[in-house]
């Protein structure tokens, strides 16, 4: 696709309304902090699921966010809509299937080293999205549609990702892909990379880290040259280096940043407070660089907290810890 202008995006973006596609799962965190899961003697639930972490950090952050998946027909499925309801996510495209579908559930530890994730993805019913829940959406009042990786490994869901894709093209409503690769989702490697390009292709904004870059580059050593060449397509391409910072392409430009460095509980749902706060950022018509910045500080939060999407910060949460935090790494 021809690339929109920085200008054009941004204009989109301040809207601060997104329809985030992808899923919403339940996560049971072993109790207390630092229990491993077979030492566990209680665990506490929260939401989950990439889709629906992006959506309540971009709520927390003032923004408004739909959610479009599946939900089981059942009290997992239900728990995770009264959770989008508490965080102010809209469920209006949230279709619920019967059947074995079943809503992700993931059984989590919060622990910085040698954490242990369990996730149960059998007939997992955000794969059960279709064409025709897509095409009861209006795109028209959203500022961009989000597209997490996953639901473009299995099938309906694939085919009606794509088709989102084309209907917010077709409204003039950018794309966000959040890459996501998760590997026990597809049934190789080389498939993911040949969606994951093709959706790629199809994005104003690509976001993922080193890892998820190689797969679509078939080998980690190429994965920043395949950011920099689909940089040439996309608005704005965020490679993600870990504790090294970010690399940002932006109109032929290009930037490197550092993280703001914590003391760690966990590992997860750092990517997903990443977009809510580089998109937020966006939205409120900061540079780009600044967004990034932004990201990291929001990521950085989340990894000194319990759970993932009740782990999200508020404006005024962010606007102190970038206040009192020394500021990024220098970046490598």
């Amino acid at each position: 696709m021809t690339p929109i202008t920085s200008l054009a995006l941004l204009a989109m973006l301040a809207r601060n309304r997104f329809l985030v596609l992808g899923r919403v799962g339940m996560d049971l965190c072993a109790d207390p902090p630092g229990t491993r899961t077979e030492e566990a003697g209680r665990f506490a639930a929260a939401m989950g699921g990439s889709a629906a972490n992006i959506a309540a950090a971009l709520v927390r952050l003032g923004g408004q966010a739909d959610l479009l998946t599946c939900v089981s027909d059942d009290a997992v499925g239900r728990f995770c809509r009264a959770e989008m309801a508490r965080y102010g996510i809209g469920g209006a495209h949230v279709r619920t299937v019967g059947g074995e579908a079943r809503t992700t559930l993931a059984v989590v530890e919060t622990r910085a080293v040698d954490t242990q994730s369990v996730i149960y993805r059998n007939r997992a019913a955000d794969f059960e999205l279709t064409s025709a829940d897509v095409e009861a959406v209006d795109f028209k009042p959203y500022g961009a549609l989000v597209v997490t990786g996953t639901a473009l490994a299995a099938y309906p869901s694939q085919t009606a990702a794509f088709r989102a894709l084309e209907r917010a093209a077709a409204a003039g409503v950018p794309v966000v892909l959040d890459i996501d690769y998760r590997p026990y989702s597809w049934p190789s490697a080389r498939v993911a990379r040949q969606i994951c390009a093709r959706a790629a292709d199809l994005s104003a904004i690509v976001i993922g880290n080193d890892v998820e870059f190689g797969v679509l580059a078939g080998s980690a050593e190429a994965g920043l040259a395949t950011a920099r060449t689909l940089a040439a397509k996309a608005s704005i391409v965020v490679y993600k280096r870990g504790e090294a910072g970010a690399i940002t392409f932006d109109e032929g430009e290009e930037m490197a940043t550092g993280i703001y460095a914590v003391a760690a509980l966990k590992p997860t749902g750092a990517g997903d407070a990443f977009m809510g706060g580089f998109l937020s950022a966006l939205a409120a018509g900061r540079p780009v660089a600044e967004a990034v910045l932004r990201g990291s500080a929001a990521a950085a939060i989340v990894v000194t907290r319990v759970g993932c999407a009740p782990a999200m910060p508020t404006p005024d949460e962010l606007t102190h810890f970038l206040a009192t935090h020394p500021g990024p790494t220098t970046p490598e």
